[in-house]
């Protein structure tokens, strides 16, 4: 089988013994594991040929983008892993349609730079965007900063190019925004963690680049004043908020620690500390909201600096501080999107990826705290979120890590989610991690048909075996 690959892909495209050292683990050590063999394709029918090969020997495969995921969606013992590493073309940008068509091994970073450069935007964007690639973030419909003003990767595409299980190359490239023309493939692709098929191109939804950003940090005297404020941005400015993001004071002491620790001080936010601090940002593509004034400031960020003035003097924001240049800008995100560094620190650790009505974030921090400390008197949790669509990242900190413990945490943080209306899963998926939780809480008539359409797609089941789908 191992020769058979080297010929698909070429000798230097297939890893064996060390040199599969850097695809054997997921981003966040936790999960380890030994590959049969890596193979980095180049095109998709190269892939199907693999995927064929495969069939016939009955070899797990397993799909690889930028493995930056949460939740061990790349682990691979004994399977070939097919990391689309090389699939790195951006083929075409067209302005004026507003969409990109690109390969899936495409970093979403250097995405972002060929849209710029165009005037352009594709707005998906988290901390690990310098390493994340467009497949990954599409099987995983990943989240980020920005869905509140734009979705999540789902509503950022058209079209798709998938490779399925059995090696055939599924071409669904549609760049319609409408198209009734049966069964939704596209959706059904989006989000299934490369059970289904591997996805190698993609057609995607660009915006107009904003001609200017307004960014602030503010302190709030609880989180139901901090969502007051963001609708009352969103009333401001015609709803032109992209980012509104929660802070909690024990996140920004972590923030300075690890600056501490790598010897590159974090300045506190605001003069005084406080519990609830927000990072809120506006953008703007007018030139009437975007083009600066003699005194060099722009309408958006006056309009901003309004607004939160009023709120200070009512009380109903405590402190703010908007950012003056780029280099403050680029401060205040900077402290945001160490989140995932900051929460493995210390180990171990519990994460948790949930989402909540936005008007029982509070409710559910406070509950699911107490439901912890029932469990884990010494356990500490450190929180960041997505408040603008009601996103929690809520990870705690055991004081042991026996496996029986580690799920009855988590059992317990997703029992006060789904009791608010929530769900145990919002943008880092399910993979390994959170199979429990599917087995816990996931309608019976729901799993059937996932398991219905899996064995439909994957009659063998060998591709990303052992992922999303609780075990029979």
């Amino acid at each position: 089988m191992i020769d058979e690959l080297r010929a698909i892909v070429g000798a230097k495209n297939l890893l064996t013994g060390g040199d599969m050292a850097g695809y054997a683990r997921d981003w966040s050590g936790k999960y380890s594991f030994t590959p049969r063999a890596v193979a980095r394709p180049r095109t998709a029918q190269e892939i199907g040929a693999i995927l064929r090969l495969a069939n016939q020997t009955g070899t797990p495969v397993v799909p690889m983008a930028g493995n930056t995921g949460l939740a061990g969606g790349t682990y691979g013992e004994g399977a070939i892993i097919v990391s689309l590493e090389r699939m790195t073309a951006i083929r075409e940008i067209r302005q004026n349609a507003r969409i990109a068509i690109v390969e899936a091994g495409v970093i979403l970073s250097d995405l972002h730079e060929a849209c710029a450069a165009q005037d352009m935007i594709f707005p998906l964007t988290f901390g690990a965007r310098g390493s994340a690639r467009i497949g990954g973030c599409l099987a995983t419909n990943a989240g980020g900063s920005n869905v509140l003003r734009y979705g999540n990767t789902r509503d950022l595409c058209l079209g798709l190019e998938v490779v399925l299980p059995t090696g055939e190359v599924m071409e669904i490239m549609s760049e319609l925004h409408k198209d009734n023309s049966g069964y939704n493939l596209k959706h059904l692709m989006i989000g299934a963690e490369g059970t289904l098929g591997i996805i190698t191109a993609a057609v995607l939804k660009l915006h107009p680049k904003p001609r200017a950003y307004a960014t602030a940090m503010v302190a709030a005297p609880d989180l139901p004043s901090a969502l007051a404020l963001l609708n009352r941005l969103q009333e401001e400015t015609g709803g032109a908020v992209e980012a509104f993001e929660y802070m909690p004071r024990n996140y920004i002491e972590g923030h300075i620690a690890r600056g501490k620790s790598m010897g590159t001080p974090a300045p506190e936010p605001f003069d005084a500390p406080y519990e609830v601090n927000i990072l809120v940002e506006v953008a703007a593509t007018a030139p009437r909201d975007a083009d600066a004034g003699p005194d060099g400031q722009t309408p958006l960020a006056a309009r901003l600096e309004e607004v939160l003035g009023a709120l200070l003097d009512s009380g109903e924001v405590l402190d703010a501080v908007i950012a003056q240049n780029e280099a403050q800008r680029a401060q205040m995100w900077e402290r945001r999107e160490a989140a995932a560094e900051i929460a493995m620190a210390r180990q171990p650790i519990q994460l948790n990826d949930i989402a909540v009505p936005l008007d029982r974030v509070a409710d559910f921090l406070e509950a699911a705290d107490a439901a912890v400390a029932r469990l884990d008197g010494d356990a500490r949790s450190i929180t960041v979120a997505h408040l603008g669509d009601g996103n929690v990242h809520y990870s705690v900190w055991p004081s042991h890590d026996a496996p029986d413990h580690i799920d009855a945490i988590m059992e317990a943080v997703e029992e006060v989610a789904l009791s608010m209306g929530g769900s145990f899963s919002a943008e880092h998926g399910i993979g390994i991690t959170k199979k429990p939780s599917m087995a816990r809480r996931k309608n019976a008539a729901s799993i059937g048909a996932m398991r219905a359409i899996k064995a439909a797609l994957d009659p063998n089941g060998i591709l990303n075996p052992g992922k999303v789908l609780p075990d029979a």
